[in-house]
């Protein structure tokens, strides 16, 4: 070791310093730089759009964010180690890659399942989920087995599946039938007859690889965007995309048969309830086929499908475990690349449900890649017909607009953004790319618009390499109200269909945020919950506004999470108050 001189020694300043004229950080000047400094960032924070939670903690609830920035601080340490990164390469996932808090979904959700900031993440209360397209909520593994042990559940193919490439690229599809042909050839075979139904029980049992666990396996990466297909990035967008939107028909046609239908929901409510999820506000495209139990033909229309779901949702309120679920509406989708005769036949029956079950029905949105489907702009004549009739219906289904959920600036694409704001939105799916446009950053502020952010989502379909690198921090450091959302959980990787992963990611991988801005985002997440009865614009702007001082169901609901996420902190200071607590050194 180099020797130090004593004046070093003694003062902490080195003898070269003082030779140059080295300005000390105990100087004056330099203090008041810092001061400055500090005064700075505070003056941005307190334009952030979480300024006003953070202001209203509570001490027990600021000495639990302190003990979770402590949690976080040392699992960056001691979790996203070098040996983690030497295990990866070992098992051929993302050798070329560092590890670091906040890296690539896929590769991270195993261990970040593991720490101690999963474990709290788990307990939080998350209020409602804002954003998620039901038929993709549905745990993919759970809902295969629970086909295969449905009686009389069959599948077809549009050609056979002898190989391995027709395997992956032919057309699949699922339904019940009451009886099937004695003689019918495997779905395997070269002799197999174009859509043909067969047994799901024998097809799986008779599979070529593996038998019945290999037909899981294949199955499941039918229904899934697997870990390999989510590293891609560099195959781009449009590729992804492909993938994920063949998911939905195969998932559909498991999910929509009443008895699998019932223990999905069942299952679904169950799940998100034990992660903290109070209301749900799910989306659903209107374009799948419904079966009542024991019938092989299709229903006309979707009324059989909502009484089961009513039913079901009011026996899991009435439940022990469902005791303190809120529950659940429908946003009304169809596909925006579809043309105008089917998407006024969408409208019309949607108008229709509305006036059948008024509190089933939230609102109306367009759904599928925004890159490849008609811009808002080629389908306003349609959408000011929707509303002309719903005001002649005197119906209340405001629109939740996808917009942004893209790349581009200022293509037709990207320009979604303005149309949802002139068309009136409530709220914006994803609004990836409004950190583009300042302008329509005050418009979303000035007129009360939530963008239901995707984190994870957002990476698996290639619009962000990482959590890292996503633009909703400039958005909370805007002002802008935001909240946290799954999007297709099944489809997507994350295992299980609750918002732990999107906020783990979050907290973990954004340093401005901490537990007191999630807490932030999920109490948005309740004040602009599409509640029944219905509001005019007017009353659902008042009632943001008002929020915890307001009357009727929002205050009461926005009160009930403070007080759950009261407790939350609560249990958080009791469980680890004596290893991070503010006077452990």
């Amino acid at each position: 070791m180099d020797s130090i001189s004593l004046s070093e020694s003694e003062s902490g300043v080195s003898d070269w310093e003082l030779d140059e004229g080295l300005p000390q950080i105990g100087d004056l000047f330099i203090q008041k730089y810092l001061q400055g400094r500090a005064a700075l960032i505070e003056q941005e924070k307190q334009s952030r759009s979480d300024a006003a939670f953070r202001s209203s903690l509570s001490p027990m609830a600021a000495e639990a964010c302190a003990i979770v920035a402590r949690i976080r601080a040392e699992e960056r340490r001691t979790v996203w180690t070098n040996e983690y990164e030497d295990d990866l390469a070992k098992e051929g996932k993302g050798a070329e890659s560092s590890v670091f808090p906040g890296m690539m979904f896929s590769l991270a959700r195993e261990r970040m399942e593991t720490t101690k900031l999963w474990q709290i993440i788990r307990k939080m209360p998350k209020g409602a989920l804002l954003h998620a397209h039901m038929d993709a909520m549905i745990d993919v593994e759970w809902l295969i087995e629970e086909a295969l042990g449905t009686d009389g559940m069959c599948m077809k193919a549009g050609q056979a599946l002898q190989s391995s490439e027709a395997r992956q690229e032919v057309a699949i599809a699922f339904q019940y039938a009451k009886s099937l042909p004695s003689s019918a050839a495997s779905i395997w075979s070269k002799e197999y007859q174009n859509w043909q139904l067969v047994s799901m029980k024998s097809a799986a049992e008779s599979f070529p690889q593996q038998g019945r666990a290999g037909f899981k396996a294949w199955l499941r990466d039918r229904c899934t965007i697997t870990s390999q297909d989510s590293l891609e990035h560099h195959l781009g967008l449009h590729e992804i995309w492909q993938k994920f939107a063949l998911c939905f028909p195969i998932l559909n046609s498991l999910i929509f048969y009443e008895p699998i239908f019932r223990a999905s929901i069942r299952y679904m409510l169950s799940e998100l309830i034990i992660d903290g999820i109070r209301w749900v506000d799910f989306r659903l495209a209107f374009h799948f086929e419904y079966r009542k139990s024991g019938c092989g033909d299709p229903e006309d229309g979707y009324e059989e499908m909502f009484r089961v779901f009513g039913e079901e949702v009011k026996s899991f309120q009435n439940s022990d475990q469902g005791n303190g679920f809120w529950g659940c509406r429908f946003i009304w989708t169809t596909l925006r690349s579809f043309g105008k005769r089917n998407i006024i036949g969408s409208m019309k029956d949607c108008i229709s449900a509305k006036q059948a079950h008024p509190d089933l029905i939230a609102g109306f949105d367009l759904v599928g890649q925004e890159d490849m489907g008609r811009p808002l702009a080629d389908l306003t004549p349609e959408l000011f017909w929707f509303r002309k009739r719903c005001v002649e219906e005197r119906l209340e289904i405001p629109f939740f607009f996808h917009a942004g959920e893209c790349l581009g600036d200022g293509d037709e694409t990207d320009e979604n953004l303005f149309d949802a704001i002139l068309l009136g939105t409530r709220r914006i799916g994803h609004g990836f790319s409004l950190y583009k446009h300042p302008l329509l950053i005050e418009q979303v502020k000035a007129k009360t618009i939530l963008i239901e952010s995707c984190p994870i989502s957002n990476e698996v379909l290639r619009l962000t390499s990482s959590v890292l690198s996503h633009p909703l921090p400039a958005l909370l450091a805007r002002g802008v109200p935001c909240s946290l959302s799954n999007d297709d959980p099944a489809i997507l990787g994350h295992s299980k269909n609750g918002l732990t992963h999107d906020f783990w990611q979050a907290l973990q991988g954004w340093e401005n945020l901490g537990l007191e801005g999630i807490g932030s985002l999920a109490e948005n997440s309740v004040r602009y919950a599409a509640f029944a009865p219905d509001q005019t614009t007017q009353e659902w702007v008042r009632d943001i506004k008002n929020g915890l001082s307001g009357h009727g169901i929002r205050a009461s609901r926005m009160h009930e999470w403070r007080t759950e996420w009261n407790s939350f902190c609560e249990w958080i200071v009791m469980e680890f108050a004596a290893d991070y607590g503010s006077d452990v050194d």
